[in-house]
């Protein structure tokens, strides 16, 4: 089974999530075929824009608790997950093509910090997005404590990933965090009319549009992925995470 699809619209390239049973919780498998998934559409010289989207009633619920113990079984694995997690944000900004979301259902944790990472977000008004790491004991790892507060300010942030409270469709639009809300069955239609008007413009133009904004955060935001993922490894190897996500588990917390 391919845990990311890859199809096409004409111009436009769909990338989709596609682990439905459990709503598109990331798994090692997941990240592998994301990776590829993303490559090859950013590679493909037909396509001027790629919309990532997530199969069944999630676009992603985060990473999947119930591999945490293969995730953390040694320090190798621990590397190998976090870096996985990450490269999928360095497809999806630091490619050539633009990516624009469409997310509905829950997009949690890894999930949010991917659709932070597209360059347009269009999400259904089912949408349901938080950070679960601090309760967890996980850290965030998309670059988003360098993202969030350019456009949140600090405070916001802090409020965003510590509290980790659920924000709906609309609360996010009104924070300048994405773009568009529509209903769940003109998400993906929205998302493939937006993609194909970003295809229409200059191949050329856009490439170096996105270049020069990306290029301009890119040693900033290397520098916090860098830092994220270190912290991420110590939370993953820290035995209160355990103990937090096995009370997760039996419903204690």
């Amino acid at each position: 089974m391919t845990f990311a699809q890859l199809s096409t619209e004409g111009r436009v390239s769909v990338v989709t999530l596609n682990r439905p049973e459990r709503l598109n919780a990331i798994s090692g498998d997941l990240l592998v075929d994301l990776h590829a998934a993303l490559v090859q559409a950013q590679a493909d010289p037909a396509t001027g824009a790629i919309v990532l989207t997530g199969a069944g009633r999630a676009f992603c619920a985060g990473d999947d608790l119930k591999e945490f113990d293969q995730q953390s079984e040694s320090p190798a694995a621990i590397a190998l997950h976090c870096e996985r997690i990450q490269q999928i944000t360095r497809d999806i900004m630091f490619g050539p093509k633009l990516v624009v979301g469409a997310v509905h259902g829950y997009a949690v944790g890894g999930g949010f910090e991917w659709m932070l990472n597209c360059d347009l977000v269009v999400a259904a008004d089912s949408l349901v997005c938080f950070f679960p790491e601090m309760a967890l004991g996980h850290f965030v790892t998309g670059g988003v404590t360098h993202l969030l507060p350019q456009t949140l300010g600090h405070q916001r942030t802090m409020e965003l990933i510590v509290l980790g409270e659920r924000h709906g469709a609309q609360a996010l639009k009104d924070l300048g965090l994405i773009n568009r809300v529509v209903a769940l069955p003109d998400m993906l239609p929205t998302a493939l009319t937006l993609a194909a008007q970003v295809a229409s413009r200059s191949a050329g133009a856009t490439r170096r549009l996105k270049r020069l904004l990306t290029s301009q955060l890119q040693t900033q935001l290397t520098g916090a992925l860098a830092l994220e993922r270190e912290a991420a490894m110590a939370c993953f190897a820290d035995p209160d995470t355990a103990q937090r996500i096995a009370d997760f588990a039996a419903g204690r917390l």
